[in-house]
């Protein structure tokens, strides 16, 4: 078994496994002789959350990748192209190895929050204009536009990768001359629409023009790839040209850029959990770190009401 363990790679050896790979065989050598579950069902589970969690920009530790709320969040958006059964066996799988790695869950039931070192920070304005040079850079189209639209979708209306890979191009509204408004419509379990932010909207009206053909329902990121799964964007980052000076780009990160701005311009609590497509207010407490704080004059006039 430990052999089976120690060759592990999952199929299509994704880009991602190099950074993940040591910590899912770590993980499984530890929990497989204490179960009756199979190896290879707890290496296949755990790889896929892993690869997610890599994919979101999250360190490689069983404690974050396992704790219950991310856990969730991989089960609802992580896996869109499997089977509602597939979805629960992953789920009781990842729950048992938490269960074994890290301890059941305490006596009130209270969900296992990340720690705020699993956070995804913003990108500062110089790296997002660092991420645009180095996008623009790339050596052909089909990566110069793959990268400017994962910029845009992530930075302009917050969207990761699970949500990115399903876009098609006519889920893009956008007017005819490449102005005003320009709104999203999501696919999947969080279906939503979301106006992007103003500064997003030329680079993804123009990155669906390019593709609209009549008759035709071509993927808005990556549209010559038929093939897509839980690893598409991943894949598609490790072929791109690196750039010394620039920041590796995290569709995480991006998504914590898109949420900071609209705390910061004062977008209601309400339009915020609408477009971000969550339940509850726990998964936008992670950003409250990274928002700018008021002047105690400013914020004791808002609190009075003045």
């Amino acid at each position: 078994m430990s052999q089976r363990i120690h060759s592990y790679r999952p199929t299509g050896s994704p880009a991602g496994w190099g950074r993940v790979g040591d910590e899912v065989r770590r993980v499984v050598l530890h929990a497989a002789p204490l179960t009756t579950l199979k190896a290879r069902e707890l290496l296949g589970a755990l790889a896929q959350l892993a690869l997610f969690c890599d994919g979101q920009g999250l360190p490689a530790s069983a404690d974050v990748w396992l704790s219950r709320e991310v856990i969730e969040r991989f089960i609802d958006i992580g896996c869109p192209q499997v089977k509602e059964s597939t979805r629960g066996n992953y789920r009781s799988r990842l729950l048992r190895l938490r269960e074994l790695v890290i301890g059941g869950e305490c006596r009130t039931g209270k969900p296992a929050e990340l720690s705020a070192s699993s956070a995804n920070p913003p990108y500062r304005p110089k790296e997002l204009a660092d991420l645009w040079g180095w996008a623009c850079g790339q050596p052909t189209d089909e990566l110069r536009w793959g990268c400017k639209t994962l910029l845009a979708l992530g930075a302009g209306v917050g969207l990761d990768s699970p949500e990115v890979i399903p876009l098609r191009a006519h889920d893009v509204r956008h007017s005819a001359r490449m102005r005003g408004p320009v709104v999203v419509k999501t696919r999947g379990s969080r279906e939503r629409e979301i106006l992007s932010r103003r500064p997003w909207e030329a680079v993804l009206a123009s990155a669906a023009e390019r593709l609209e053909t009549p008759g035709a329902a071509s993927y808005l990121f990556r549209p010559n790839c038929h093939s897509r799964g839980t690893n598409t964007v991943t894949n598609f980052l490790a072929r791109t040209k690196p750039d010394p000076g620039s920041p590796r780009l995290s569709m995480g990160r991006l998504r914590s850029t898109w949420l900071v701005d609209l705390f910061e311009s004062r977008v209601p609590i309400t339009v915020i959990v609408a477009a971000a497509g969550v339940d509850t207010l726990h998964g936008l407490s992670r950003i409250l770190p990274f928002l700018s704080g008021l002047p105690a004059d400013e914020a004791a006039a808002l609190l009075r009401g003045d």
